[in-house]
């Protein structure tokens, strides 16, 4: 039920589990197969990409495994790594905030996961909902790049974080984890 959010479908799945025999829940916010398989690929190939001078990693925070993943291999190789967690504007949880109905699918479930290591972050980034979805289509626009709207999300955070006087000359790494064909029926697309 779309009323009772990402805790519902939780909730409904489980209720799917017990009622049918045989059935699978691959449990993405509590499965530590989640973040390994990011501490194993996605936090290597950052680390080589940037030949090991990446200065900050932004994430939006879904299930919670790829910022994990990350943050386990970095922080300790790279002490000085800062790690940012993006999260709606309108369902505050990780800043200590209530959840809320927001329109950026894929992060802000309304809780914390199990995935989520919170001890790695440095600070949470909060966007809107506006700001999200203006970034996505701009990226689109102007980059080429098809974003969904936590896509927009992180893509906002790390243009305002990069323009932070202490990030100058920092290398900074954001994660477009969506791409925007999910989202041809939501707000992206609207008046397109």
């Amino acid at each position: 039920p779309k009323e009772k959010g990402m805790g519902g479908a939780i909730a409904k799945a489980k209720e799917l589990l017990d009622a049918i025999p045989g059935s699978v829940m691959p449990s993405q916010f509590d499965n530590p197969a989640n973040p390994a398989i990011h501490e194993k690929t996605t936090a290597e190939e950052i680390w080589a990409d940037t030949a090991g001078a990446v200065d900050a990693v932004i994430s939006g925070i879904g299930t919670g495994g790829t910022f994990t993943g990350i943050g386990r291999v970095l922080k300790p190789r790279k002490p000085s790594l800062k790690m940012y967690a993006v999260e709606p504007a309108a369902s505050p949880v990780l800043s200590g905030g209530a959840p809320g109905p927001h329109m950026i699918q894929g992060i802000g479930a309304g809780f914390v996961p199990g995935n989520a290591d919170t001890s790695l972050i440095d600070e949470v980034l909060k966007v809107s909902n506006e700001d999200a979805i203006a970034t996505a289509r701009t990226l689109a626009k102007i980059e080429g790049i098809p974003g969904g709207i936590s896509s927009g999300a992180a893509a906002h955070a790390a243009v305002q974080l990069g323009k932070r006087p202490d990030m100058a000359g920092k290398t900074i790494v954001v994660i477009l984890a969506s791409f925007a064909e999910r989202y041809v029926s939501t707000a992206l697309f609207e008046g397109l």
